[in-house]
């Protein structure tokens, strides 16, 4: 069995997904046209060796409805005979296509594959691939009957099961912001982000982070899914999921070359990590967010190993109850938890997160001297994926 590597990470910039925003006016295919072409140029990688181009996309419509890693590669004027596919697992798609990209390498049919992601929430708004239309049919009814909640309303019961007040939530939030913040001003984001050029000028930082963010004033936001019916079905809810502490809609893409190691080493490239196990599983879909528990206990089982064994944790931050419970329910180092800051400070351009979170925690565990880190995301319908990478020195 062949061993896949990871040889280069890269992401946009993070822009927020207002008509204002840094990347709002360029199109989602030349916004990951670029990611692409400074992923290839960066390497000196012959583009026409790559096997396969696997991309994360969770809004398939209207912009980003016609295989929008494809149409990236044709765009960025790379070789026509080089395929791409479109990966929807929700929020973790692109960390499903770091995975499927790892796994044809190591059955042997491919040896270069880059896996990337992208999401313009500004120009290809969340939810619009459904259309208005009811997607789960009358046997999912039945079955879930009286009816699955909104993620907003799954991350308040997921507050209400683990004990967090609002002020927890709003202290891991700003928490966030500050990491990210000390992250950008120290230069140690400079690495995994590349410009992009848009019609507006050159963007080069993350314009999602607010450095004066603190836990007093998040504590003045209005939690924004309180509903009288739901109450009355969940009593247990204290309603304490503000725009504060969830994540923000962004525009953005990303990227990572992934091969063999006998290939990268073959092409004089270094091999920067290579992955010690994977997972996927799914959950409630009542409680939506909480499968990030699981799929850790599970690909821990696989690698053999403690979540003491690991130095760097990256659980995404679509709201601030789904890292908390996380830690809560396994006791993590919250030191070690998301320490560069996560999707509240960041933003969560849907289908380019996992690879975001990903290219962070390889940069930060490199930069720390560090070996293991562990990546979880939780996904629509109670799913998550799991990753846990080793650094190579």
């Amino acid at each position: 069995m062949k061993t896949p590597v990871i040889v280069d990470a890269i992401r946009s910039p993070m822009a927020r997904a207002k008509p204002d925003g840094a990347l709002a006016e360029l199109h989602p295919v030349d916004l990951l046209s670029q990611v692409l072409e400074q992923l290839v140029a960066r390497n000196q990688l012959d583009p026409a060796t790559v096997d396969d181009v696997i991309c994360g996309c969770v809004s398939q419509a209207g912009e980003q409805a016609g295989t929008p890693g494809r149409l990236a590669w044709l765009a960025a004027g790379l070789p026509a005979h080089v395929p791409s596919t479109t990966i929807d697992r929700k929020c973790g798609s692109s960390q499903q296509a770091v995975h499927f990209a790892a796994q044809a390498i190591m059955s042997g049919t491919q040896d270069i594959v880059i896996a990337c992601g992208v999401e313009s929430m500004s120009r290809v708004p969340m939810g619009s691939s459904r259309m208005g239309k009811n997607t789960t049919g009358a046997r999912f009814d039945e079955r879930y009957a009286p009816g699955l909640v909104g993620q907003g309303v799954s991350a308040d019961l997921v507050a209400a099961k683990w004990g967090l007040s609002r002020s927890d939530l709003d202290a891991y939030a700003a928490r966030s912001h500050q990491r990210a913040h000390a992250a950008q001003s120290s230069g140690a984001f400079a690495r995994e982000i590349v410009p992009i050029r848009s019609p507006l000028g050159l963007v080069s930082a993350d314009e999602t982070i607010r450095a004066s963010t603190t836990h007093e004033k998040l504590a003045g936001l209005k939690a924004v899914f309180e509903n009288e019916e739901l109450s009355a079905r969940f009593p247990q809810i204290q309603w304490s999921t503000t725009a504060g502490n969830a994540s923000q809609m962004t525009d953005g893409a990303s990227a990572m070359l992934i091969m063999s190691e006998e290939r990268a080493l073959q092409l004089g490239l270094r091999p920067r990590a290579r992955f010690v196990a994977f997972d996927v599983v799914g959950d409630d879909p009542l409680y939506m967010l909480t499968a990030p528990i699981p799929a850790t206990q599970r690909v821990l089982a696989k690698a053999r190993m403690q979540l003491a064994d690991i130095a760097h944790y990256e659980i995404n931050e679509a709201f601030a109850s789904v890292p908390l419970a996380w830690q809560k329910e396994l006791g993590a180092d919250g030191e070690r938890l998301n320490p560069r800051g996560g999707a509240i400070a960041l933003g969560h351009p849907l289908g380019a997160s996992g690879i975001r979170l990903m290219t962070t925690m390889l940069h930060a565990l490199e930069d720390s001297g560090q070996r293991y880190g562990l990546q979880s995301m939780c996904e629509a319908g109670g799913m998550a994926n799991a990753t846990i990478i080793e650094v190579l020195r």
